[in-house]
């Protein structure tokens, strides 16, 4: 295998935005392709995949252990979804090439060494493991040993389970891990999302940490990254009205535009730690409170509540002087309503 790989997060804060396309082509090649460029209109930084054949996930069998029960998938058997839903294999370098001319990175999660194999031939910046395969400790050895950027999906996953795929993933080889916070149900309710596993993950994995997302909409998504998700990977499809495996839970281009446009908002808005005032308030600052006079006073009068107030705008004296005049000052000269407070003309 080759050990050439992509270091993904030289630019800062930038989160890494993935366009899922899954089962979402239907087994059509022009639906993928169509797929691939309005992700890319979309704004997205890389366009994902998934290399499966039903045989590499499961076996044709038809009793109680391999029957689907959920009707959103209308197959009878794990081996009819998969076989419906699956990538062609005789696409991917087709994909690769269009990946390649519209300078978007292309990257699909593998499910068995041939999977592996044929990703590698074809030379993608980085892999991926599965919320289901997270316990495939073999396929996790196979995968890190090409020493490129792994993602480790956790949905259903333990903490101990994480940290032995994490472990296992770094002594075959993996130099970077980027583990991403799931919830392996379609649509996922945001009520089972708890994204402060985040910064938690964070902290103990010393890695970045991601989100891949199967709540419906963008908001989900958007907090995830208020609170430092590098990563937000959400299933794409040109319309939930094509019906395919995968399509019922996955964003339509608007909504990827908008998530898209509201991630890089947050980016931006996030910043550092900092108190004071910023280049754009300084013209603000003159509408801060002040004391002025506030009534004509005579020379040797005294300051009162009736004369002095705490007003807009800031020419005067900090209203923190308030009770250090009011009652225990006196005009040095006269006074016309509205001259802000200054020390000069205070007895």
């Amino acid at each position: 295998m080759k050990s050439s790989g992509a270091k993904l997060f030289n630019n800062g804060s930038h989160c890494l935005v993935i366009a899922e396309i899954s089962a979402n082509h239907g087994q059509n090649f022009k639906q993928m392709v169509a797929l691939i460029n309005k992700a890319k209109e979309c704004g997205v930084d890389a366009i994902k995949f998934q290399t499966y054949t039903p045989d590499s996930l499961t076996i044709d069998v038809d009793n109680k252990y391999f029957r689907i029960s959920q009707s959103k998938w209308k197959a009878k058997t794990l081996y009819e979804l998969y076989e419906k839903a699956h990538t062609p294999w005789r696409w991917f370098k087709n994909i690769k090439k269009i990946c390649a001319d519209l300078n978007i990175p292309f990257f699909s999660t593998a499910f068995d060494k041939k999977g592996v194999d044929l990703l590698e031939g074809l030379d993608v910046p980085f892999h991926k493991i599965s919320s289901f395969e997270i316990v495939d400790l073999p396929l996790i050895e196979y995968i890190a040993k090409t020493k490129k950027p792994l993602f480790i999906s956790t949905g259903m996953a333990s903490l101990d389970e994480i940290k032995t795929a994490v472990k296992t993933a770094k002594q075959s080889g993996a130099k970077e891990i980027i583990l991403l916070k799931c919830v392996s149900s379609y649509p996922a309710s945001p009520k089972e999302m708890n994204l402060i596993t985040i910064p938690h993950m964070e902290k103990i994995f010393r890695c970045p940490v991601g989100l891949s997302d199967h709540t419906l909409g963008v908001g989900v998504a958007i907090a995830a990254v208020t609170l430092g998700a590098r990563v937000i990977e959400k299933h794409f499809t040109l319309s939930r009205k094509f019906k395919s495996a995968d399509s019922f839970f996955s964003m339509e281009p608007g909504e990827l535009k908008l998530l898209v446009e509201n991630i890089r908002v947050v980016e931006e808005s996030l910043g550092k730690v900092k108190y004071g005032v910023t280049e754009g308030e300084k013209e603000s600052q003159v509408y801060r409170r002040s004391l002025f006079f506030t009534e004509d006073l005579k020379k040797g009068e005294m300051l009162t509540e009736d004369n002095t107030r705490s007003i807009r705008p800031a020419y005067g004296l900090s209203p923190k002087y308030y009770k250090a005049i009011i009652g225990k000052k006196r005009a040095k000269v006269n006074i016309q309503k509205g001259t802000p407070l200054s020390w000069k003309v205070l007895l």
